[in-house]
């Protein structure tokens, strides 16, 4: 996985959250045994049944478009091994919520098992329904990762922000952000280029 991460305006604040939840939120132990030891490489890792974690560098410059603030409230879809799931609730803190969504059962169970041991009870891993991409949240999510890819911008998920919210999700091979204002219109822009593994299930 190549990344080319570009970061928002203003990331001089938001850089420095997003190491310092990476080094509060070590990698290593969101990894299968087998992969442990290459937990410093900077490169996509398999988690088994087709998944991958995503290298680190993709991971910061995603979270860094995400732009994540103490309090708010984020949608994780496709969680994985509940890495990022993690990182969220460090940044969020516990005045916030973090929803991760994952389709492979074996995945849930093992997400969830790595977050419990991080004692953050205001992130929870939970199965997704194949049949509703995301879920919806009353007033919206502020903020949703999406570590997948879809063929065309998932529309389910840009319904499910609230206004002033953000949505991070790899299109094809192009990273979008897309804002929603204060009114409820929403912008996207493009992101640089990625590999993730495809995302599976309606985008309506």
């Amino acid at each position: 996985m190549r990344a080319r991460p570009t970061r928002p305006t203003g990331a001089g604040t938001l850089d420095d959250a997003v190491t310092d939840a990476l080094r509060a939120v070590p990698r290593r132990d969101f990894l299968p045994a087998t992969v442990r030891g290459r937990a410093d490489d900077d490169v996509a890792l398999p988690l088994g049944h087709g998944q991958t974690g995503s290298q680190p560098s993709t991971v910061a410059a995603m979270l860094r478009l995400l732009d994540v603030r103490p309090g708010q409230h984020v949608l994780d879809v496709g969680s994985g091994s509940g890495w990022t799931t993690a990182l969220l609730a460090h940044l969020v803190g516990p005045g916030g919520e973090v929803l991760g969504l994952e389709l492979e059962p074996s995945l849930v169970a093992f997400g969830r098992s790595n977050l419990d041991a991080r004692h953050a009870p205001w992130a929870r891993v939970e199965a997704a329904d194949p049949r509703h991409l995301g879920r919806a949240r009353p007033g919206g999510w502020d903020r949703i990762l999406a570590s997948a890819s879809p063929d065309e911008l998932p529309r389910a998920l840009v319904h499910q922000l609230a206004p002033g919210g953000r949505l991070v999700v790899p299109v094809r091979t192009t990273m979008v952000l897309v804002q929603v204002d204060a009114a409820g219109r929403a912008h996207a822009s493009e992101h640089g280029s990625y590999v993730f593994v495809p995302l599976r299930g309606p985008l309506d």
